[in-house]
């Protein structure tokens, strides 16, 4: 089969179209024939050598996906050939941080086949009301947007900052904080966008309120360079990342703000099933034959919402 791989670590411009052998599915497992995938950061920065995780080569990328079921494993009896399916699961090298309730790993879907657990969260039967490419995009930026909003609890009449609006998760959380004040950070190119995906207002990157801010939502920045963002909060505000290293009150020296890393890597704030509503914003879409660029494009250059495979 064809596949988008790196057969070193390295950039996006040393990955490859090539051909691999067809995963096969094991008891628990299914086996889909993928109609898209769509791109993460991951799915760059694991390849770039930026993690210490020892990857085998050649590695197929991809992480989400949109596709049917087109084999199915000893044991498995909630899939069967035929079905549509959509989801999230991580490389299997990234395993141990695919959390320990219902792992969800996979051989790569930037790929014409791939293989992943049926026992998962994060996997599950597409709705006829998704189409394949807003499946594909929706697993990862959904999931993230959705877990947030859970655990942030915005309300209406709050004044919200989005760190970093302009992304799969910026673009998908937008919409969600409905009846808020939102602020969100972009470029002036993205001001439209920003505005029509929910947004009131649109600053720099670095130009953040003053003060008035009842939630700040950090989609990018690391987490050890949000002190000026955290100066924006009024007394007693929340400040949620999703973002590396894990927060620690001396990060942004306000021992007043409830400061915290959202990472649900169990799906227990929700799985494929609950985000299904949401409505991820797809700004590129490429073909198999043209995965390497689309990476490429996506490490590059300035990218709004989500950039989708069609396979």
């Amino acid at each position: 089969m064809k596949a988008i791989v790196a057969r070193d670590y390295g950039p996006p411009s040393s990955f490859a179209l090539a051909d691999v052998a067809v995963p096969t599915a094991g008891p628990g497992q299914i086996q889909v024939r993928i109609a898209a995938a769509s791109l993460n950061p991951g799915d760059i920065v694991i390849p770039g050598g930026a993690y210490p995780v020892r990857l085998t080569f050649p590695h197929v990328l991809g992480n989400d996906f949109a596709g049917t079921v087109s084999a199915v494993g000893e044991g498995v009896t909630a899939y069967s050939i035929g079905d549509e399916v959509f989801g999230h699961s991580v490389p299997r090298a990234l395993g141990a941080l695919a959390g320990a309730k219902n792992p969800s790993v996979t051989t790569g879907t930037l790929a014409q086949y791939a293989v992943f657990e049926a026992g998962t969260p994060f996997i599950a039967h597409r709705p006829a009301s998704l189409d394949v490419a807003a499946a594909a995009a929706l697993p990862t930026v959904g999931l993230t947007a959705r877990a947030l909003i859970t655990r942030a609890e915005p309300k209406p009449g709050e004044t919200v900052l989005v760190i970093g609006a302009t992304g799969g998760v910026g673009t998908t959380v937008l919409p969600l904080l409905d009846g808020c004040r939102v602020i969100a950070t972009g470029r002036p190119g993205d001001r439209d966008v920003l505005l029509g995906r929910g947004a009131t207002e649109v600053i720099g990157y670095d130009d953040y309120p003053a003060g008035g801010v009842d939630l700040v939502l950090n989609l990018v920045r690391p987490t050890d360079q949000l002190r000026e963002a955290a100066r924006s909060l009024k007394r007693g505000g929340r400040l949620f990342t999703i973002t590396f290293p894990p927060p620690r009150p001396e990060m942004i020296d306000r021992e007043d703000v409830r400061f915290e890393l959202v990472l649900d890597v169990d799906g227990d704030l929700g799985g494929m099933r609950e985000v299904v509503g949401l409505s991820p914003l797809i700004t590129g879409r490429y073909r198999l034959e043209e995965g390497v660029r689309a990476l490429t494009d996506f490490a590059g250059h300035h990218t709004v919402g989500k950039l989708v495979v069609m396979v």
